[in-house]
């Protein structure tokens, strides 16, 4: 279809007096895998639910769309979707097979389709069905399972895939392999899929967009990169990635640049599209990785803010080289390990720097809705 498979328009959920999605508006697009992020009652589950149709909008709430249809009040199986729950909710009195099938006997389908669906929907989830159709859920382990509610879902060849968290409960190793898998079946089969978690990685890992949920609302809604190369407020900026936050007073523009004056009176630049002299503050916010120490007198060949080195942490692939500003900000900078038992990092605490930086990696952060 052209356009849209989901909008919300303008779409608010009350519970008890209190707002648990606030006046929230996107779209998702045929085949996108579309992930809603973000922390513990920030408004996501509620957000999923709406559009399963487990929870209405407020009377006064907006539209929930499907396939170009308002679907405000509909129940979920007129929705034409299929879900994946993070506890993946298996039936453990049936087999395999039983609870891939079980959805689809429901509807009436003929038996030989339900068998010959049953068995290519396993097999496009890498279980083998002469394998693992006849085991219980109890005897498969937590991918396996994982793997099974998939099929079950995707059986009923729906347009839309809703996944809830669903790989909350596996461990690390197994989730990266994951989330690998999910992304493949995304492009493989063309469904939509629309994915809720917490996890910041697995966002940027898997997502075509990611909707950024803050306070009940949309704080940022872009592609991957958008979000963490561009971060819009100071909350997309910490829960996305790390941060080093600065703040000042815009003294002047130049060349496409503010000038911006810290109260310690130290300035910096910061990249600006449009020309502000007002003396207003800025807080702007600089990813560690666009950030490098440097010794007192080295050309930093841009923004350079005298400090101390607080210390070297080592996280294996990567270092962080933390430091302190002259007015006590905190400032950390990210660069690889190359090798510290060869090549050790020769920063020890104590030591002055200048914490060095382009004014074209200086992102200028908006101020957040209440």
């Amino acid at each position: 279809m052209s356009g849209p498979v989901v909008a919300f328009r303008n779409v608010s959920k009350t519970f008890n007096g209190s707002k648990a999605v606030r006046n929230i508006s996107f779209e998702i697009q045929p085949g996108e895998f579309f992930s809603i992020l973000g922390p513990s009652g920030c408004g996501k589950t509620t957000t999923l639910r709406l559009l399963a149709g487990f929870e209405s909008p407020d009377d006064d709430g907006g539209e929930v769309r499907i396939l170009d249809k308002v679907v405000n009040h509909a129940r979920p199986y007129e929705r034409n979707i299929s879900m994946v729950f993070q506890n993946y909710a298996l039936f453990p009195h049936l087999s395999v097979e039983q609870n891939v099938a079980f959805g689809l006997e429901r509807r009436g389908v003929a038996k030989a389709e339900v068998a010959s669906r049953v068995k290519a929907a396993l097999e496009g989830v890498r279980l083998a069905p002469e394998t693992f159709g006849k085991r219980a859920p109890s005897a498969l382990s937590g991918g396996q399972r994982q793997r099974v509610a998939l099929a079950r879902a995707l059986v009923l060849q729906p347009p839309i895939l809703l996944l809830d968290e669903p790989l909350g409960a596996l461990d690390l190793k197994l989730r990266k392999e994951m989330q690998y898998e999910l992304k493949q079946l995304n492009r493989r089969l063309g469904i939509t899929f629309v994915y809720v978690t917490h996890d910041q990685e697995e966002a940027l890992t898997m997502s075509d967009r990611i909707a950024v949920m803050d306070n009940a609302r949309v704080a940022q809604l872009g592609s991957p990169a958008e979000i963490y190369e561009r971060p819009r407020t100071a909350f997309v900026a910490r829960f996305i990635g790390e941060s080093n936050f600065l703040s000042g007073t815009v003294v002047g523009f130049e060349g496409g640049q503010l000038r911006v004056r810290r109260d310690d009176g130290t300035e910096f630049r910061a990249a600006a599209t449009e020309e502000r002299t007002d003396g207003g503050k800025v807080h702007v916010a600089l990813r560690p990785e666009r950030l490098r120490f440097v010794p007192p007198g080295h050309d930093a060949d841009g923004n350079a803010l005298p400090g101390k080195i607080k210390a070297v942490v080592y996280r294996g692939e990567m270092l962080h080289v933390r430091a302190t500003l002259a007015d006590g900000t905190d400032m950390t900078a990210a660069m690889s390990n190359e090798g510290q038992l060869r090549l050790p990092v020769s920063w020890k605490e104590g030591d002055p720097c200048l914490a060095a930086f382009a004014a074209e990696d200086v992102r200028i952060l908006e101020a957040e809705a209440s």
